[in-house]
């Protein structure tokens, strides 16, 4: 057995198969208990309980009941639908979300690939969703989902412009694109953190950030490409099972994912914000953690919160209000730094 276990070990394709899977091991937990936060978060911010019966204490094994109802579920493909687009769709979509995973840097010690450009890959790669949303939409041959999926399409590339815009301005401060350097950079207490560097023009950079992530996730204000009042469920309107739910779970993927961006490039990564104090590469997984689930949170109660946009409102705020923002702090932030 040990034998076995350094012939894995010394096989390079093992390795990076084990560093890959890794992440899945917080993902697939991570996922249950957000849909049973997303009920009961909802629940009180409507003066409800939410899920209350099923499984004992509050509730807490309805998701896991919903779990393997859709297990159990028939996997409906339409008479008139491009079968073979209609279901590899939603493998596209969850793989351009789990991509952007390979360059998370979870503690100091534990980044899937280090790559100098961490940033322009995380931009590059998730792009992929896009091409999944397009095909689920057009492959579903119904007009609802066609409309939803052009709707998402034009919704993400609008969104691309500031979100990458508002990175830039990280970037301009670092003068890296590597996620692990960008951490080490914000080492210390809090203050050391970029968010409260060259203000306010990295504060506005990561408002710009936050609300253009929540386009690129289709989390509210901005989830009009699902609008249940008027595209029945968008571009996943025929979709059964697991493929109706690797589209959820590829939603709740990219909620941690642009959140653990946010937390890297702007509230110091993995450090702990009082110093060397509770620091190190178990702590750091910790801070981690607790600083993308922050936003999480916040995501959740903007849905309950704010009214859904309309699609030309939509695209003023990206081009006329984000945009233009977002090159005003790289010009306020170039200038400080040549002056």
């Amino acid at each position: 057995m040990e034998n076995f276990l350094r012939s894995i070990l010394d096989n390079d394709f093992f390795v990076y198969l084990i560093i890959g899977i890794i992440p899945l091991f917080w993902i697939i937990p991570y996922a249950l208990v957000v849909i049973y936060l997303e009920r009961k978060v909802s629940a009180h911010m409507q003066d409800r309980l939410g899920p209350m019966r099923t499984g004992g204490w509050h509730g807490w094994a309805q998701t896991i009941a919903d779990m393997i109802k859709l297990l159990q579920k028939e996997d409906i493909v339409p008479a008139a639908a491009d079968k073979k687009l209609h279901k590899l769709a939603p493998f596209i979509v969850f793989i351009g979300s789990y991509a952007v995973y390979a360059v998370i840097p979870f503690s100091s010690q534990y980044i899937g690939s280090n790559i100098n450009l961490g940033l322009l890959y995380v931009v590059a790669i998730s792009s992929l969703a896009v091409v999944g949303i397009l095909m689920a939409g057009w492959a579903s041959n119904n007009k609802w989902s066609l409309l939803g999926a052009m709707r998402s399409v034009a919704q993400i590339v609008s969104y691309e412009i500031p979100t990458v815009l508002s990175i830039l301005v990280v970037v301009m401060i670092a003068g890296s694109l590597n996620l692990q350097d960008i951490n080490q950079m914000q080492s210390g207490w809090f203050w050391n953190w970029f968010i409260f560097k060259k203000f306010p023009f990295v504060f506005i950079a990561f408002i710009i950030y936050f609300i253009a992530s929540l386009a690129e996730t289709n989390r509210t204000p901005f989830d009009i490409p699902e609008a249940e009042s008027e595209l029945v469920a968008g571009y996943i309107t025929e979709y059964s099972g697991m493929k109706f739910a690797m589209f959820m779970l590829s939603e709740f993927v990219n909620m941690f994912a642009v959140s653990a961006i946010a937390a890297t490039i702007f509230f110091g990564g993995w450090n702990s914000p009082f110093g060397s104090f509770m620091n190190g590469p178990l702590w750091g997984v910790f801070w981690f953690l607790t600083k993308g689930m922050i936003f999480v949170f916040v995501q959740m109660w903007l849905r309950w919160t704010l009214p859904r946009l309309r699609v030309d409102q939509l695209m003023y705020v990206s081009w006329k209000v984000l945009t233009p923002w977002a090159f005003a702090c790289i010009i306020g932030v170039g200038l400080w730094i040549v002056l």
